[in-house]
Protein backbone atom coordinates (compact mmCIF):
# COMPACT_ATOMS: atom_id res chain seq x y z
CA UNK A 1 0.00 0.00 0.00
CA UNK A 2 1.76 3.65 -0.93
CA UNK A 3 1.18 5.62 1.35
CA UNK A 4 0.20 9.88 0.57
CA UNK A 5 3.22 10.67 1.27
CA UNK A 6 4.85 8.52 -1.21
CA UNK A 7 2.29 9.08 -3.83
CA UNK A 8 3.04 12.74 -3.68
CA UNK A 9 6.56 12.05 -3.82
CA UNK A 10 6.33 10.11 -6.93
CA UNK A 11 4.44 12.58 -8.27
CA UNK A 12 6.72 15.45 -7.53
CA UNK A 13 9.16 13.52 -9.01
CA UNK A 14 7.26 12.06 -11.93
CA UNK A 15 6.16 16.24 -12.82
CA UNK A 16 9.52 17.38 -12.89
CA UNK A 17 10.45 14.81 -15.20
CA UNK A 18 7.22 15.77 -17.84
CA UNK A 19 8.07 19.48 -17.19
CA UNK A 20 11.59 19.41 -17.73
CA UNK A 21 12.99 16.13 -19.02
CA UNK A 22 13.37 17.87 -22.62
CA UNK A 23 15.91 20.20 -21.08
CA UNK A 24 19.65 19.78 -21.07
CA UNK A 25 21.17 21.62 -17.43
CA UNK A 26 22.17 24.34 -19.35
CA UNK A 27 18.86 25.43 -20.97
CA UNK A 28 17.21 28.29 -19.66
CA UNK A 29 13.86 26.41 -18.26
CA UNK A 30 16.13 23.74 -16.39
CA UNK A 31 18.84 25.95 -15.23
CA UNK A 32 16.33 28.01 -13.59
CA UNK A 33 14.41 25.34 -11.95
CA UNK A 34 17.87 23.29 -11.00
CA UNK A 35 18.21 26.82 -8.83
CA UNK A 36 15.57 26.54 -7.10
CA UNK A 37 16.71 22.62 -5.91
CA UNK A 38 19.21 24.53 -4.08
CA UNK A 39 17.66 27.50 -2.91
CA UNK A 40 14.73 25.48 -1.75
CA UNK A 41 17.05 23.74 0.60
CA UNK A 42 18.49 26.97 1.58
CA UNK A 43 21.51 26.21 -0.14
CA UNK A 44 23.37 28.65 -2.34
CA UNK A 45 23.00 27.88 -5.82
CA UNK A 46 26.86 27.23 -7.06
CA UNK A 47 25.70 26.81 -10.81
CA UNK A 48 24.55 24.16 -12.80
CA UNK A 49 28.56 23.12 -13.40
CA UNK A 50 28.07 21.27 -9.84
CA UNK A 51 26.31 18.13 -9.57
CA UNK A 52 22.71 18.67 -8.46
CA UNK A 53 21.17 14.77 -8.08
CA UNK A 54 21.29 14.61 -4.35
CA UNK A 55 20.08 18.08 -4.22
CA UNK A 56 17.34 16.89 -6.82
CA UNK A 57 16.42 13.91 -4.66
CA UNK A 58 16.65 16.56 -1.34
CA UNK A 59 14.35 19.17 -2.86
CA UNK A 60 11.66 16.42 -4.47
CA UNK A 61 11.24 14.77 -0.61
CA UNK A 62 11.39 18.07 0.59
CA UNK A 63 8.36 19.39 -2.01
CA UNK A 64 6.69 16.28 -1.28
CA UNK A 65 6.32 17.36 3.02
CA UNK A 66 9.54 15.37 4.66
CA UNK A 67 11.08 17.69 7.48
CA UNK A 68 14.51 18.10 8.20
CA UNK A 69 13.97 16.24 10.93
CA UNK A 70 12.84 13.42 8.76
CA UNK A 71 15.05 13.21 6.46
CA UNK A 72 19.00 14.74 6.03
CA UNK A 73 18.32 17.05 3.08
CA UNK A 74 21.91 17.30 1.36
CA UNK A 75 23.76 17.87 -1.92
CA UNK A 76 25.79 14.24 -1.64
CA UNK A 77 23.81 11.17 -2.05
CA UNK A 78 26.82 9.55 0.23
CA UNK A 79 25.54 12.07 3.03
CA UNK A 80 21.78 11.26 3.40
CA UNK A 81 23.10 7.54 2.72
CA UNK A 82 25.30 7.11 5.55
CA UNK A 83 22.27 8.79 7.66
CA UNK A 84 19.58 6.65 6.52
CA UNK A 85 21.85 3.55 7.22
CA UNK A 86 22.30 4.13 10.80
CA UNK A 87 18.66 5.90 10.71
CA UNK A 88 16.49 3.76 13.49
CA UNK A 89 13.27 5.19 15.80
CA UNK A 90 16.11 7.03 17.86
CA UNK A 91 16.40 9.64 14.84
CA UNK A 92 13.43 9.55 12.69
CA UNK A 93 13.08 6.20 11.91
CA UNK A 94 11.15 7.03 8.49
CA UNK A 95 13.93 6.59 5.73
CA UNK A 96 16.06 3.72 6.20
CA UNK A 97 19.13 2.15 3.89
CA UNK A 98 19.13 -1.78 3.14
CA UNK A 99 21.42 -3.92 1.53
CA UNK A 100 19.81 -4.34 -2.26
CA UNK A 101 18.88 -7.96 -1.14
CA UNK A 102 17.15 -7.26 1.75
CA UNK A 103 14.73 -5.39 0.74
CA UNK A 104 12.33 -4.83 -2.40
CA UNK A 105 11.91 -1.04 -3.75
CA UNK A 106 8.90 0.55 -3.96
CA UNK A 107 6.80 3.49 -4.60
CA UNK A 108 8.68 6.46 -2.79
CA UNK A 109 11.87 4.79 -1.87
CA UNK A 110 15.33 5.74 -2.68
CA UNK A 111 17.51 3.42 -5.21
CA UNK A 112 21.22 4.14 -4.83
CA UNK A 113 23.87 3.59 -7.00
CA UNK A 114 27.38 3.99 -8.18
CA UNK A 115 28.34 6.30 -10.65
CA UNK A 116 30.40 4.72 -13.73
CA UNK A 117 33.59 2.90 -12.99
CA UNK A 118 32.49 3.15 -9.40
CA UNK A 119 32.51 -0.27 -7.22
CA UNK A 120 31.36 1.32 -4.00
CA UNK A 121 29.63 -1.80 -1.59
CA UNK A 122 26.68 -0.99 0.94
CA UNK A 123 28.95 -2.08 3.78
CA UNK A 124 31.57 0.96 2.58
CA UNK A 125 28.38 3.24 2.29
CA UNK A 126 27.79 2.22 6.22
CA UNK A 127 31.23 3.51 7.24
CA UNK A 128 32.05 6.37 4.89
CA UNK A 129 30.38 10.07 4.29
CA UNK A 130 32.01 10.66 1.64
CA UNK A 131 32.25 9.18 -1.83
CA UNK A 132 30.97 9.69 -5.38
CA UNK A 133 27.21 7.91 -6.11
CA UNK A 134 24.22 8.76 -7.30
CA UNK A 135 20.71 8.05 -6.46
CA UNK A 136 16.68 8.41 -7.83
CA UNK A 137 13.14 7.90 -6.55
CA UNK A 138 11.11 4.91 -7.22
CA UNK A 139 7.84 6.38 -8.93
CA UNK A 140 6.38 3.00 -10.25
CA UNK A 141 7.24 -0.36 -10.35
CA UNK A 142 5.71 -2.95 -12.43
CA UNK A 143 5.75 -6.42 -15.08
CA UNK A 144 5.77 -6.20 -18.46
CA UNK A 145 6.92 -8.73 -21.57
CA UNK A 146 10.35 -8.51 -20.38
CA UNK A 147 9.67 -8.89 -16.37
CA UNK A 148 9.62 -7.10 -13.56
CA UNK A 149 11.35 -3.39 -13.03
CA UNK A 150 11.14 -0.29 -10.57
CA UNK A 151 11.08 3.42 -12.62
CA UNK A 152 13.23 5.86 -11.33
CA UNK A 153 13.42 9.49 -11.93
CA UNK A 154 16.40 11.69 -10.67
CA UNK A 155 18.13 14.40 -11.45
CA UNK A 156 21.17 14.99 -13.51
CA UNK A 157 20.92 11.74 -15.49
CA UNK A 158 23.07 11.32 -18.60
CA UNK A 159 25.60 14.15 -20.17
CA UNK A 160 25.21 16.55 -19.91
CA UNK A 161 22.56 16.55 -17.22
CA UNK A 162 19.19 16.38 -17.51
CA UNK A 163 16.21 15.23 -15.20
CA UNK A 164 16.32 11.71 -16.49
CA UNK A 165 14.16 8.99 -16.10
CA UNK A 166 15.63 5.22 -15.65
CA UNK A 167 14.43 1.67 -15.78
CA UNK A 168 15.52 -0.73 -12.89
CA UNK A 169 15.32 -4.89 -13.89
CA UNK A 170 13.71 -6.54 -10.60
CA UNK A 171 13.61 -10.02 -9.86
CA UNK A 172 10.73 -12.24 -9.44
CA UNK A 173 10.15 -11.44 -5.96
CA UNK A 174 11.04 -7.67 -6.77
CA UNK A 175 14.77 -7.54 -5.23
CA UNK A 176 16.88 -5.06 -7.67
CA UNK A 177 19.44 -7.58 -10.34
CA UNK A 178 22.62 -6.20 -9.19
CA UNK A 179 24.38 -4.53 -12.13
CA UNK A 180 27.89 -5.43 -12.40
CA UNK A 181 29.15 -2.36 -14.90
CA UNK A 182 27.22 0.28 -12.45
CA UNK A 183 26.60 -1.80 -9.65
CA UNK A 184 23.69 -0.64 -6.75
CA UNK A 185 24.41 -0.03 -3.62
CA UNK A 186 21.62 0.35 -1.37
CA UNK A 187 17.61 1.08 -1.09
CA UNK A 188 16.37 3.43 1.32
CA UNK A 189 13.12 2.51 2.45
CA UNK A 190 10.26 5.20 2.78
CA UNK A 191 8.28 4.23 5.51
CA UNK A 192 6.98 8.15 5.82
Amino acid sequence: MVSEFEKGLADFAQGEFDKFHGFEETDPPLAGRIKFYWTSLGKKFPGVGTAWSAVFVSACLKAAGATKNEFLFSEEHSQFVFWAIHNTETISGLFRGHPIEEIAPSVGDIIHLNRPNKKITYQFAASHKDYPSHSAIVVATGQDSTGHFAMTIGGNEGAPGMVGRRRVILNDEGFIVQNPTRPYISVIQNLK
